[in-house]
């Protein structure tokens, strides 16, 4: 077994890690560890524009923004080594890691983690009916149409989701030769941005069924229909198609982090963090959609930028106040990111507290506790709408007890 000490490791090359080992690299020797064959991560394969607006100030298709992410990092002098999966810790902030050449440990004065977000499969959604060929998620489709994968995609699709990255899929879709017939949300309403929704509808020619599921997915060997229920009337019908995909539906790739028995928050499912995004382990980190899945890619990018600055401090000497407090969600708040917040702390990345909702509330107004006594009442002028992150300024904190008891998070409507 060989053995690298770098001053920072990174496992995962998306515009997190990528962001961060740019901003590291230069003073700092970084390695950055991707368990796939090329850097750049979910971006690389979505052939769509949309991508860089945020950190970039560009408009560019994924694979664009993917090669820029990787050639800054590569110009910063970040060493990234493609192909290598951090199978397990060696110790507090050591990986053992399986490469091509063989088995390396890697021992750093600090390790981020932005191992990122993935869709979950048909088996986790428990989605019943015949073990049909043609059932995809976004993330294999787009690897399926754009990266040689040469898996066969039909010429008719149920797509089952309607946030924004369902649209995705109905583009790469419309690449493939296939048409989308339907795209299905249990939402009142598509989950994307009206602009998405609205110009998806008018230029694909795509209905969306809200308050609907997939009941049945039938056909053998490939699939030939999806049978869908309204969830208020309970009315199902049969809608012909030989492709269905899969969107949404985010989970972290958390291994990582439960193998080194990082508390993991119960909404996100990823590591607790602090708003430096430090783990409770000391010189571990995390970013990108490890923490908030699943946000867009120049939002995880400006975590990546956000995590560097913390990275220094602590390589730097800097240690952080012991005590925190907790911060808490009710509902219809399913999670909020980050979850700690120390004494003495910065503000978190973009000064803004990212939340989840699973329910549409077109004007919310977030309410925030502390020992049952209200802190902050503050109105948006955003709806918190399902299947896109809510984010709140961080301001609405400033009120708090840093040394005090947990804080709770709320959301109801405000009076019109």
């Amino acid at each position: 077994m060989s053995s690298l000490s770098p001053d920072v490791v990174i496992v995962g090359a998306g515009p997190a890690g990528l962001r961060a080992a740019a901003d590291l690299a230069g003073d700092l020797d970084v390695l950055v560890l991707e368990r796939e064959a090329e850097a750049g991560g979910i971006p690389r394969h979505s052939e769509h524009p949309g991508y860089g607006l945020r950190d970039l100030r560009r408009f560019v298709d994924g694979p664009h923004y993917a090669r820029l992410l990787r050639d800054r990092a590569a110009a910063a002098g970040a060493t990234v080594l493609t192909e290598a999966t951090a199978t397990g810790w060696a110790g507090e902030r050591s990986l053992d890691v399986t490469a091509p050449g063989g088995r390396i440990r890697v021992d750093a004065r600090a390790v981020v983690l932005a191992t990122g977000a993935r869709e979950r499969p048909r088996a986790a959604r428990l989605i019943p009916g015949d073990r049909a060929q043609g059932v995809f998620t976004t993330g294999h489709l787009q690897q399926s149409v754009h990266r040689g994968q040469h898996e066969a995609i039909g010429r008719r699709a149920v797509v089952v989701g309607g946030e924004a990255v369902a649209w995705s899929a109905a583009l790469t879709l419309r690449h493939a030769g296939c048409r989308t017939v339907l795209m299905t949300t249990e939402h009142r309403r598509p989950d994307a941005y009206w602009i998405f929704a609205e110009a998806g509808r008018v230029a694909l020619g795509t209905p969306v069924a809200t308050r609907t599921r997939v009941a049945r997915i039938v056909g053998r060997p490939r699939v030939e229909a999806v049978e869908i229920e309204h969830l208020d009337t309970g009315r199902r019908r049969t809608i012909a198609c030989d492709t269905v995909v899969l969107t949404g539906d985010w989970i972290p790739d958390n291994e990582l982090a439960r193998a080194a028995g990082l508390p993991l928050d119960p909404g996100t499912r990823g590591p607790l963090v602090d708003t430096a995004l430090r783990t409770p382990r000391p010189g571990v980190f995390a970013a990108g959609n490890l923490l908030h899945p699943v946000d867009t890619a120049d939002v995880a990018a400006l975590d990546g930028a956000a995590v560097a600055r913390h990275v220094r401090a602590h390589l730097a000497g800097h240690v952080p106040a012991a005590a925190h407090v907790e911060l808490r969600v009710e509902a219809p708040l399913r999670w909020v990111a980050p979850q700690l917040l120390r004494p003495g702390d910065p503000e978190p990345p973009r000064r803004r507290l990212s939340l989840w909702t699973d329910e549409l509330v077109h004007t919310p107004t977030i309410v925030v506790r502390q020992a049952g006594r209200p802190v902050a009442v503050r109105r948006l002028w955003w709806p918190a709408a399902p299947g896109r992150v809510l984010r709140v300024p961080s301001d609405v904190l400033a009120g708090i007890d840093r040394s005090g008891g947990p804080v709770t998070i709320g959301l109801r409507r405000s009076p019109h």
